[in-house]
């Protein structure tokens, strides 16, 4: 696997540096588990209330989203899936560890191998690392944005005076693209042009902002818009965890056989986890009806998990408990309610690392 093939492995959606304390140090945001009693027990309700909905869901009338008129009666089974979690230590130290000032592109070998040094006495992996930088930046250009935005027209003064996108990018610290779009926020330019224009940037941009625009994008993994490779990835992963299924006689049906039937009784896909599980199955004990596959690293990352509870919570209201299988591991801090969080131990991935 080359080094950008690992690196677009880790797609997902994190780093709130935008946080300071009294001393102007900035304080990296945290998901730990802060709640009072209140919250705890409105989880406590939740958890309960999924946990009901799993079990019942065979027997309730109407059926669930997803089950057929008729289906082979459902099997009691019950696998243990072993995890090798991340210390949420472990992952706040690596915070410090993976990213690079001014760096939103693809690494190059050097700066891998050097993060994967940084990595070692941590006991992460260099794979764990660089989905965690992913997380960190993605969540560093949402919370940062309108900090970005209110010095556009400072960019944009920058940019006509002969700086480079790319120089001000690694200057300031913000993603190449975000800043080009701010550049051109600065002209007095729409949305719907902005998104016009980069569409077709050789036919509504100059030549310099076209190459700027190019130049941008390709150093941008943050706002990529080429996520072929990803999504091959992703598919792929899926397969993994769907041999796995096939090899202890879980029946299930497919997030594609989902969307079709979706799109044609309601017109739009509604609820699609990759895997509706078709069985009474428990892992680990817990009543699983669902499992979502996700080709990256769970990581315990404000912005990544609340976009990742806000798609599970959707499976949760329709069939109950359920669980997400990680790529590439989890932080033992991520904590999603009637989520159960899962990694690859029990599974063959063999097939990720063939050409």
């Amino acid at each position: 696997m080359n080094r950008n093939d690992r690196q677009d492995d880790n797609h997902q959606s994190g780093n709130n540096t935008g946080n300071r304390n009294k001393g102007g140090k900035r304080r990296r945001s945290s998901s730990g588990n802060r709640s009072g009693g209140g919250q705890n027990e409105q989880h406590s309700s939740r958890i309960k209330d999924a946990r009901s909905r799993a079990k019942k869901r065979f027997t309730i009338n109407p059926a669930p989203l997803g089950f057929p008129a008729e289906f082979e009666p459902p099997s009691e089974i019950s696998i243990e899936w072993p995890t090798n979690p991340v210390k949420r230590q472990t992952e706040r130290q690596a915070c410090d560890l993976v990213m690079i000032p001014g760096e939103w592109g693809f690494l190059d070998d050097d700066d891998v191998e050097m993060i994967a040094n940084r990595l070692t006495k941590h006991n992460m992996s260099v794979e764990q690392g660089l989905s965690l930088r992913k997380a960190l930046m993605q969540e560093k250009t949402v919370y940062g944005h309108h900090r970005m935005m209110s010095k556009s027209n400072s960019f944009s003064k920058r940019y006509e005076n002969g700086e480079s996108i790319m120089q001000l990018s690694r200057r300031f610290d913000y993603p190449p693209v975000a800043i080009f779009r701010a550049i051109l926020t600065a002209r007095g330019w729409s949305k719907v042009k902005i998104r016009d224009s980069l569409r077709a940037p050789d036919k509504r941009l100059n030549e310099r902002d076209a190459e700027e625009f190019r130049t941008a994008e390709e150093k941008d993994r943050v706002t990529n818009v080429d996520q072929g490779e990803t999504a091959v990835r992703a598919d792929l992963f899926e397969v993994v965890v769907q041999n796995y299924l096939d090899k202890m006689g879980i029946k299930y049906r497919r997030q594609e056989d989902l969307l079709a039937e979706q799109q044609k009784e309601h017109g739009r896909p509604l609820n699609t986890p990759d895997f509706l599980i078709m069985d009474e199955l428990k892992i680990n004990g817990e009543n699983i009806a669902w499992i979502d596959a996700k080709n990256f690293y769970g990581a315990n990352v404000s912005f990544t998990k609340k976009k990742t509870k806000k798609q599970m919570n959707r499976y949760i209201d329709e069939w109950g408990t359920g669980a997400i299988v990680y790529r590439h591991g989890f932080c033992d801090g991520l904590h999603i309610p009637a989520v159960m969080m899962l990694d690859v131990t029990p599974l063959d991935i063999e097939i990720m690392y063939q050409d």
